[in-house]
């Protein structure tokens, strides 16, 4: 179900829910651009990409598919493996998640020595629970995610592979039918380790 249904049932939800996720994904996206930046790489500020500014990064169709169908996506950063070496890719894939991680962590702290009013709860809670999505997701070795290109620099030769399947037509549209039919195992997963982690903080 998208945001937009939330619009008229429950418009602060909708604020709280749309304002955590482009800004977390921003986050994300500039952690991938900030470390290949740093690793030498100029390609993602060639292209603007080296900023927390969520409209460098967003992508009005990934946008529009958050809004209607509740999954969306980001335009990926540029990033040219040759000024990066196979281990600097590891890194700029993992930069994305771990920066969502850190988002979670510090929310979850916050949950536990701010005060529960209703408000911080709730945002504090969607931010957590946003975040740990957007790293769990994105850590599923599936091409086209980090979790793939993490793992293809792990093992060159599934990386080669999985860039030849990436740079094949189609292939987007393919991965996109495979996480939608994939959806349920998906979500269980991602559910089981919000409920870990909020049973962590005394939230489950």
């Amino acid at each position: 179900m998208g945001l937009l249904s939330l619009l008229t049932s429950n418009p602060t939800a909708f604020v709280i829910i749309a304002l955590a996720l482009v800004l977390s994904l921003a986050v994300h996206e500039f952690a991938h651009a900030f470390v290949a930046d740093r690793l030498g790489d100029p390609t993602p500020r060639r292209y603007g990409r080296v900023t927390v500014n969520p409209l460098a990064h967003l992508d009005p169709f990934g946008t529009l598919l958050l809004l209607v169908a509740g999954f969306g996506f980001a335009k990926p950063v540029p990033v040219n493996p040759n000024n990066v070496g196979r281990w600097g890719m590891l890194w700029v894939a993992a930069a994305g998640p771990i920066s969502n991680l850190i988002i979670a962590l510090i929310s979850a702290g916050l949950l536990v020595v701010l005060p529960q009013t209703p408000l911080v709860l709730q945002v504090l809670l969607t931010v957590l629970g946003v975040n740990i999505v957007l790293a769990v997701f994105n850590l599923i070795p599936i091409p086209l995610l980090d979790g793939s290109r993490i793992l293809g620099a792990l093992v060159p030769s599934l990386g080669r592979s999985l860039a030849q399947f990436e740079a094949m037509p189609f292939s987007f549209l393919i991965v996109m039918a495979f996480i939608f039919l994939a959806r349920e195992p998906i979500g269980v997963l991602i559910s089981n380790v919000q409920s870990f982690v909020l049973g962590v903080v005394g939230f489950r």
